[in-house]
């Protein structure tokens, strides 16, 4: 169970922070619910505590795994799918699963391509969220400022 104060990570949202853990009558049902706020985003949302699991809620990286993302970052891409539409969905599907590797992945696959081809509206968008779920968690597990994540990363995806 998370605390209040607690940095967390909501898969799709990115980073939050656990404001309040409040109980509530929803649907006549009394629940405790973790009262969190998407930093990126601003965005404030209620989990119930007991489905923060299910819904794939985790703590932020620790500091050592800072270099297998970035490590991520800097590999060529790998083949990816033709099919925008099959490619879309498997990028979401990573993304969809809260792991920042994954989520790291589909930053560099899309950076990569992005490189050779413009991508569609909605990869790029895609594009944008990983991005910002990237740098986000690397700014607040190294607790450093979003620009200087920002530039850590885009170094990483440079070099690749």
């Amino acid at each position: 169970m998370y605390k209040v104060g607690d940095k967390i990570v909501y898969p799709m949202h990115g980073v939050g922070v656990i404001e309040a853990i409040e109980k509530k009558v929803i649907l006549g049902k009394r629940d405790e619910y973790y009262i969190i706020t998407i930093v990126n985003s601003g965005m404030k949302v209620m989990i119930p505590v007991k489905n923060a699991d299910n819904i794939g809620i985790r703590g932020i990286i620790q500091k050592k795994e800072i270099s297998k993302v970035l490590n991520i970052l800097k590999k060529t891409n790998q083949i990816t799918e033709e099919d925008w539409k099959i490619r879309y969905q498997n990028n979401i599907d990573k993304v969809k699963s809260g792991s920042i590797n994954k989520v790291a992945e589909v930053l560099r696959d899309l950076y990569q391509r992005g490189k050779e081809k413009d991508l569609s509206i909605m990869e790029r968008k895609l594009y944008e969220s990983a991005y910002q779920f990237v740098i986000y968690e690397i700014a607040f597990a190294k607790n450093i400022e979003i620009e200087e994540s920002g530039s850590i990363v885009s170094d990483a995806l440079s070099t690749a």
